[in-house]
């Protein structure tokens, strides 16, 4: 069977695509995913976790990133759990257990994007809960725009190799972004880069994005960075507490 329209042709075989059935198979597969996503949500506010989801192209630095970021919110008393999506190995899941985090990855095989049921069962027995939880999707510019995971925000990272003119191209991507943070800021000097131009382009495409520079290897924007988390998790805490029932009622 086609796994891109459902047809009974075999994959290999070259064949056209009924538009309609092609459509209301992405309509289907993303209302499915998005009825996980509200259970994902529900259950992340009831158990007091704030969730973040990052996405990138490969190569972008969401592990360097993490592996810099898990040691310094442990050190405030708040050890965060990291789901990580990949289509092969537990390289990155592992990376994260050394770096002191609860790590769990998500094979995905042929699938180029984490979809909210797969986040669902990989929450499975987490125990305890933690109350910031990183959700690492597999590195792609595309899918995982379109897949919302049930978290509380959407990090889009954007390394300074891959030039300036990818948020126009991507401009799903970039959309979706709470925050996009420029990532390798150590390479500029040896880039012919411009990074207010850069910057230009992912507010054109996203004006309400925050927009942070930084590089996991030299340090130059962490501070920043985790400042913009922990006030995400004052913003999560408060929504939840918010949304409890009060007593007697």
């Amino acid at each position: 069977m086609c796994a891109t329209c459902g047809c009974g042709h075999p994959e290999e075989a070259p064949h056209r695509h009924a538009e309609g059935e092609r459509v209301r198979l992405e309509v289907d597969v993303l209302a499915h995913n998005q009825a996980h996503a509200g259970a994902n949500r529900r259950f992340f506010r009831e158990q007091g976790i704030t969730a973040f989801e990052l996405l990138s192209a490969p190569g972008s630095g969401k592990t360097t990133l993490l592996e810099r970021t898990v040691g310094r919110l442990a050190s405030l008393g708040v050890p965060p759990a990291v789901l990580v999506g990949d289509q092969r190995t537990e390289r990155d899941a592992e990376r994260l257990r050394q770096a002191g985090a609860v790590a769990r990855q998500i094979v995905t095989g042929s699938v180029c994007h984490l979809d909210a049921h797969m986040v669902a069962h990989a929450l499975e027995g987490l125990d305890p809960l933690p109350r910031v939880l990183f959700i690492e999707n597999v590195g792609n510019l595309i899918c995982p725009a379109l897949f919302d995971l049930g978290g509380n925000a959407r990090v889009v990272l954007y390394s300074v190799t891959e030039g300036e003119d990818k948020p126009y191209k991507y401009a799903d991507m970039f959309q979706a972004a709470d925050l996009v943070l420029i990532t390798k800021t150590d390479l500029l000097p040896y880039l012919e880069l411009d990074l207010p131009r850069l910057i230009a382009a992912v507010t054109a495409v996203n004006p309400a994005a925050r927009i942070l520079p930084v590089s996991a290897r030299s340090g130059a924007g962490m501070e920043a960075w985790l400042t913009w988390l922990w006030r995400r998790m004052e913003a999560g805490a408060a929504a939840g507490a918010a949304a409890e029932p009060a007593l007697g009622s």
